[in-house]
């Protein structure tokens, strides 16, 4: 009974789907960063992919809408995003053959990576010209660890923040890379059995929190600098991913 033996974890699952939401409605990414570890923890890295994937789609498709006014470069929008689902493809078939203690210390390596990243090069900049020849590798890699461990943001976050776009600009285009890989990812990960009717049953319930943070995420924005919510969430990621090495090494 896969179903009744998930909801023990139900609330804090709800609950990192919510912080995710909450970081997502005030930066336009990074739900994933926060949530998919947090799921991991609870369950295991597939089923936290899974879980994942329709919130994914539709707060990036709803995103991707409202913004769509913003972007600024459609060459580098659309080849990131066509690269990144050809990544998640390849990454959603490295999710099924690989166990589940090395993907739980997959993501958590991830996970520190970013955020060694974030604190080594806080100010790196990108030449727009530069990110356009880019943006099909560094979106294929992005697509490979989204498909691979749920999370892109090591890769995708970094590389469109040094371009240094405005908020609405980078919404835009980052919503229409994490659609592209949400329409690769869900019916392969169906086709090979890893989403089953039960999970995509709750992958669309976990819809519900991840949105009901997004407005919470848009206010504190307004309202909070910029660096002490970046340290907030370096600091939250940093617990989870060491609980995550626990969880694998137990």
């Amino acid at each position: 009974m896969e179903l009744t033996g998930l909801i023990p974890g139900m609330v804090l699952g709800a609950l990192g789907l919510a912080l995710g939401g909450v970081l997502k409605g005030a930066t336009g990414a990074g739900a994933p960063i926060l949530a998919v570890p947090l799921l991991a923890m609870l369950y295991d890295v597939p089923l936290a992919v899974v879980l994942f994937t329709l919130p994914n789609l539709f707060s990036n498709v709803w995103q991707g809408w409202r913004f769509r006014e913003h972007q600024v470069n459609p060459a580098l929008t659309w080849g990131f995003a066509l690269a990144g689902a050809a990544g998640a493809g390849v990454g959603s078939a490295i999710l099924v053959s690989l166990p589940s203690d090395l993907l739980l210390l997959c993501v958590a390596g991830v996970v520190f990576l970013y955020i060694a990243f974030r604190l080594a090069r806080p100010h790196w900049a990108l030449d727009l010209g530069l990110a356009t020849r880019l943006a099909a590798p560094a979106g294929f890699a992005g697509g490979v660890l989204q498909g691979a461990a749920g999370i892109s943001a090591p890769v995708s976050v970094s590389f469109l923040n040094a371009t240094r776009m405005d908020r609405g600009a980078f919404i835009a285009t980052i919503s229409i890379f994490f659609t592209a890989m949400a329409v690769v990812q869900i019916p392969l990960l169906a086709a090979w059995g890893v989403m089953t009717p039960q999970r995509a049953l709750l992958s669309a319930l976990a819809v519900l929190p991840l949105l009901a943070g997004m407005p919470l995420g848009a206010y504190l924005a307004r309202h909070m600098s910029k660096e002490f919510f970046d340290r907030v969430i370096l600091a939250l990621l940093a617990l989870i991913a060491l609980r995550l090495v626990i969880s694998a090494l137990a």
